[in-house]
């Protein structure tokens, strides 16, 4: 247990970052490892507590890949990935929609509400949150040549309209989002969070946008976790992409980082969800973990 002394230093250690961040708005993507082990969860969900009660405005943004797949075994339906997306048929569409908004999103809200916060639960339906349009999967032939092939109700926004968040803000409530998007004629799409957090993040003109992932960050030698890369910048990417250094399902991580600090984003995190604390880590402390993407 830390004494006294040290508990008083780790709090003047937050000040100045209470001080810079109060009044903005952080973008949280919650996944991987941290939706599935209780504590991590509780964790991470304090976080956005305490970040609220210091007054940040946190917003967060999950996923529920896994949940989905359970169900969908349940009713004896098999999933199918095209390029790291779900093939999503009328039906997958259905269950993944209740899943995410009926399951997880509300399983969320009540571990907040039972922490001492104040939540509400929102999908990309609601106002228009979140407006898509269908996304095809990409393959690769037999020749290396690139195929576009329909992976059903998939989508990628195209439109945001951040309102009724800011209405749960200004309320004084933390918004979480599931990841669910209506298209034009009204049908419903499937939309990757991590994708929907970034194009949130730049329509709330967060100053940040902190994805949690299952690895310590980009490294620069993937066999070596003292190879962190705790920075890189916009140039830089290409030429890690390039290397192999950023690479897999990291890849559309940093894209979507990439994208939000294009769009105004002051700062993007990429974070082990593994490490108990890690956003308070990285927003209320000098040494921070991850990968930090810059402009």
């Amino acid at each position: 247990m830390p004494s006294p002394m040290e508990k008083a230093g780790i709090l003047v250690e937050a000040l100045p970052y209470i001080k810079k961040f109060y009044g903005k708005t952080v973008v949280i993507k919650y996944g991987g490892h941290a939706m599935i082990n209780c504590e991590l969860k509780k964790a991470v969900l304090t976080d956005a507590v305490l970040m609220k009660y210091v007054g940040m405005h946190p917003v967060i943004v999950h996923g529920g890949g896994p949940e989905i797949t359970g169900m969908l075994k349940k009713v004896g339906k098999e999933s199918s990935f095209v390029g790291g997306l779900r093939v999503t048929d009328a039906e997958t569409m259905e269950i993944a929609q209740m899943v995410l908004v009926g399951k997880v999103n509300k399983d969320i809200v009540g571990m907040i509400n039972s922490i001492g916060g104040n939540a509400v639960g929102l999908s990309g339906k609601d106002g228009n949150l979140l407006v898509a349009e269908k996304k095809m999967g990409k393959v690769r032939t037999r020749d290396g040549a690139e195929e576009l092939v329909d992976i059903g109700h998939v989508g990628e926004v195209r439109q945001v309209n951040p309102g009724i968040v800011n209405t749960v803000i200004r309320e004084g409530y933390i918004p979480v989002v599931a990841p669910v998007a209506e298209g034009e004629a009204g049908e419903s799409y499937n939309v990757n969070a991590d994708s929907a957090a970034g194009v949130l993040a730049v329509a709330l003109r967060a100053d940040k946008l902190i994805i949690l992932t299952d690895v310590e960050g980009i490294l620069a030698d993937r066999n070596d976790k003292n190879s962190l890369l705790s920075t890189i910048t916009l140039e830089e990417v290409p030429g890690l992409i390039d290397r192999g250094i950023i690479d897999g399902g990291m890849i559309p991580k940093v894209e979507c980082c990439v994208a939000a600090l294009r769009g105004g984003v002051s700062t993007t995190h990429i974070l082990d969800g593994r490490v108990p604390h890690s956003v308070l880590l990285e927003v209320f402390t000098d040494r921070g973990v991850g990968t930090m993407v810059v402009k």
